[in-house]
């Protein structure tokens, strides 16, 4: 039940960038490159390329958008998921207390933190990537390590977020298993990377996130 509304909500903002992104990107590749008297076959190609150029542009900038405007929307629902797995697995019962407007407000601000870290990242990896050979090289490698990290942080944080667990030590936690946060980040990478599909899979993440920090050792970390 949950999962119906962010999934929704998601799927009609998913829906609307992608597609008047990648028809305003086609439009203006088709106003600048025009047939005329140029061979057919030879525009034909220039288009076929640019058409699939355009497709990953789009898919860039709609996870981009997942990830601020996804996130913070699905906040308080992705808290309540996770919060219902810990209970019904774990029999762990851990109540704040507060009052639903605060606690979704809490939610959304400890997304905020997350996407904020993630730009103070990406940022200057972008940047990065227009030094001439080996900038390009740098982003690839770095930037899918990064992201591998951040969506392995991104889904293991709803717990952490429940026992008010500070950003620093959230970041200290995840790092503190590399292997199975890099494996588990780079199998949510790439489901938050596929147009549609993500915003299916997002409440499936959240709650195996939950499980994972607690049948993997997570939780005894904080406890340390």
């Amino acid at each position: 039940m949950y999962s119906i509304v962010p999934v929704i909500i998601n799927l009609i903002i998913y829906g609307t960038i992608f597609f008047y992104t990648y028809n305003w990107i086609l439009g203006k590749t088709e106003d600048i490159i025009r047939p005329g008297d140029l061979n057919s076959i030879f525009i034909e190609l220039i288009q076929s390329i640019v058409k699939i150029f355009s497709l990953l542009l789009v898919l860039a900038i709609c996870y981009l958008s997942f990830v601020i405007f996804g996130g913070m929307i699905s906040a308080p629902f992705n808290e309540k998921i996770s919060r219902l797995i810990q209970e019904k697995l774990f029999e762990k019962n851990e109540e704040n207390n507060l009052p639903f407007f605060k606690d979704t407000l809490r939610s959304i601000l400890e997304e905020m933190k997350k996407i904020v870290f993630y730009f103070s990242i990406m940022i200057p990896l972008i940047l990065i990537d227009f030094i001439p050979m080996i900038g390009s090289v740098i982003t690839l490698v770095f930037g899918s390590a990064f992201s591998f990290f951040y969506n392995a942080l991104n889904f293991l944080d709803y717990p952490m977020t429940r026992k008010l667990t500070g950003f620093r030590q959230k970041l200290k936690i995840v790092g503190s298993k590399k292997m199975l946060s890099f494996g588990f980040g780079a199998f949510a990478f790439l489901f938050t990377f596929l147009p549609v599909i993500n915003v299916f899979f997002n409440p499936l993440l959240v709650a195996a996130g939950t499980r994972i920090f607690y049948e993997k050792g997570y939780c005894d970390i904080l406890k340390e």
